[in-house]
């Protein structure tokens, strides 16, 4: 059996470590960014760097995203030069990017009708650690015999690929997960602050609350950059937190459900944002609380 030839477009703080992953495994990756100095650094590590899209889909097998938002990647698979004029039927894409579920079924029916290639939504959880170790966790959305195809490829990537449903399933998994994701961040902000206002040691929450039932990924990553204000080298951004938020109210309204925490801690971020923080690490969130005090 031949070895799909992989093609990888967004090298960001996700697509880089994951591109590595894949070329560490034996793949063979062909890399393709907006901004060329970042698809450059992989070359070393192995990777074939691309000079546009349409040359790097036709020279590949399965097509992978990990792009910013959905504007984006309607722009990377639809705009001029993009991925559907150049695909062809037999070729599968795989969205590791976090974009809004409606979006992502217009989209795969889209790209189907206009070149033949199938859709697999598949966005990622774990961060930029999780993505060095390739030890993501992935929620899969798409036909079930493309989702088994695929799992030979996500293996050096992940540690637990789960099915969801069709195309679209694995945007609302990511969507719920990002709503938990967002409510803890926001909280563990007021959190840190009231423990710093009323006399306690915030350095020393995340060794005392260990294990019990606060205890949490996102709480052991953020407690200690907050209470050491150690903002620097953000393992991920607020923008892309509020745009997950964002999309989960977006859901929620199309789907009748209500989701009143995440909306508020939508408009928290929003106006933390508005302040210059947008690019900064969700951690700063804290800084809002201590100027009020």
């Amino acid at each position: 059996m031949t070895t799909p030839r992989l093609g990888f477009i967004g090298i960001g703080l996700m697509g880089d470590p994951m591109t590595r992953c894949l070329l560490a495994a034996g793949f063979d990756v062909t890399v393709w960014n907006r901004s060329p100095d970042k698809a450059e650094a992989l070359r070393e590590a192995g990777a074939t760097v691309a000079g546009s899209v349409g040359e790097l889909v036709e020279s590949v097998d399965v097509v992978m995203l990990c792009l910013a938002n959905t504007a984006v990647v309607e722009a990377v698979v639809f705009g001029d030069g993009g991925v559907a004029r150049h695909g062809r039927a037999g070729q599968r894409l795989i969205d590791f990017s976090s974009s809004d579920p409606a979006a992502t079924r217009d989209f795969a029916e889209r790209l189907e009708r206009e070149c033949g290639m199938r859709w697999v939504d598949c966005p990622v959880s774990g961060g930029v650690a999780g993505a060095e170790a390739g030890k993501l966790v992935m929620m899969a959305g798409g036909e079930s015999e493309d989702i088994d195809a695929i799992r030979p490829l996500l293996a050096p990537l992940a540690t637990r690929v789960t099915h969801m449903g069709p195309v679209g399933a694995g945007q609302v998994t990511k969507v719920c997960n990002q709503m938990v994701v967002g409510c803890q961040a926001a909280v563990i902000a007021e959190m840190v602050a009231l423990a710093e206002t009323s006399g306690v040691d915030a350095t020393r929450l995340s060794e005392a609350l260990a294990g019990g039932f606060a205890d949490s990924k996102p709480f052991q990553i953020l407690v200690p950059r907050m209470a050491a204000s150690d903002f620097e080298r953000p393992p991920w951004h607020l923008r892309t937190l509020l745009k997950d938020l964002d999309m989960a109210v977006a859901q929620s309204q199309r789907a009748g459900s209500a989701t009143p925490m995440s909306g508020l801690a939508a408009q928290l971020m929003r106006a933390h944002a508005s302040h210059g923080h947008a690019e900064h690490d969700p951690a700063t969130l804290v800084e809002a609380y201590r100027q009020r005090s």
